[in-house]
């Protein structure tokens, strides 16, 4: 970000690159949990929750900016007694000037979010959203542009993010033309003279944008515009955007049994046990998989043709119906969003990688159950 120092506002945009907060579910809480948006930072530590152990491991390294799953925050509170567990995190955190973000259901429902880390880890084919949530706009914006700065502007284009059509970058369509404008008084022409009419030979660039890039496009745009008043359209377009939502659905490589598919997951998910439903025998292909707490959307998974749903937190009536439907469940808890940690800390590393920001797991382990 040409050399400048970076504060907790900067890593947010870069975090909601990835994870729009507009991704989160209603009731969720995401974005600044408790801190600044305007204090610099040096160093970040990446956690799944924010408990106790956490904050002090980041008061330890001097962390400036804790960027955790979970929401620190998560019910309206009503009084901070320090003498509470929450109390007493928020007060180490406000003394040691230490922020927190959260990137919750956002970063569930992104593309290459947390269920897609976990069907990255599965080894899923063909993968596909389980629960849709929304499907992005897309728009046409086309810009005119004198032929010397061509290049420059589309380059800013795509660094904005458009342009983005599957796995290709750079996607844009030029025509040749003749503008004209006359300058009036108040002006500084890049081009042409005060009250003389000008023509130029021009370029119009045209392009797709997702919703999420718009604005964001749009201003890299014209930063590198060399006119003054930049010239531009923007059309909402009716083809059919990436769709976005929690869970992934896909099948294995290679059929399995039930029983070998939860030996699998325990590898894959490094978690020491899971609670499975449904014959340990039967053969398995197609799986659906959500980060979390994933119990209510059993018949999502059945009806989307799932043999085998896996998913956190399942209760004992709803492991219950889901083996009456003929859906089976592998449990392997939800402390696997633990995922997340490992992909953040690398996604940040990528676009930081000119910044002297040192970025840090945290060693804490949240997860409350022990298996014995």
């Amino acid at each position: 970000m040409n050399g400048k120092v970076l504060n907790n506002s900067d890593i947010f945009g870069i975090m909601e690159n990835w994870a729009p907060q507009s991704m989160a579910y209603d009731w969720d809480n995401v974005g600044l949990q408790l801190g600044s948006y305007s204090k610099s930072v040096k160093k970040i530590m990446i956690t799944l929750d924010v408990t106790e152990s956490v904050v002090d491991e980041a008061i330890e390294q001097g962390a400036d900016l804790i960027i955790a799953h979970h929401p620190l925050l998560f019910k309206p509170v009503k009084q901070i007694n320090i003498d509470t567990a929450q109390g007493k995190i928020i007060q180490k955190l406000i003394t040691n000037e230490i922020t927190v973000y959260a990137s919750h259901t956002n970063l569930d429902a992104a593309d290459g979010g947390v269920n897609d880390m976990l069907s990255e880890l599965l080894g899923l084919q063909s993968r596909k959203v389980l629960i849709e949530t929304e499907s992005e706009q897309l728009y046409k914006l086309a810009v005119y542009v004198p032929v010397s700065h061509e290049n420059v502007v589309r380059e800013a284009l795509s660094k904005g993010r458009a342009g983005h059509i599957g796995n290709y970058s750079h996607c844009t369509f030029q025509t040749e033309g003749q503008g004209t404008f006359k300058p009036l008084e108040g002006t500084n022409p890049f081009i042409g003279s005060k009250n003389q009419l000008e023509y130029v030979n021009e370029v119009k660039v045209e392009t797709i944008v997702q919703q999420t890039y718009l604005q964001n496009v749009i201003n890299h745009m014209i930063d590198a515009h060399p006119y003054e008043e930049a010239a531009y359209d923007i059309y909402p377009l009716i083809n059919e955007g990436k769709k976005y939502g929690i869970g992934r659905i896909g099948t294995l490589k290679t059929p399995a049994k039930l029983r070998a598919l939860c030996d699998y997951v325990k590898t894959a998910f490094d978690v020491p046990a899971v609670r499975v439903t449904g014959d340990l025998d039967k053969p398995v292909k197609t799986v659906a998989v959500l980060g979390g707490s994933g119990e209510k959307y059993i018949h999502a998974a059945k009806r989307s043709g799932a043999d085998v749903y896996i998913t956190g937190d399942m209760s004992f009536h709803i492991a219950q119906e889901a083996e009456q439907i003929g859906l089976s469940v592998i449990d392997p808890g939800h402390y696997i969003e633990k995922v997340m940690k490992k992909a953040t800390k690398e996604y940040l590393q990528q676009q930081l990688k000119q910044e002297k920001i040192e970025i840090t797991i945290s060693k804490s382990n949240t997860e409350p159950f022990k298996f014995l």
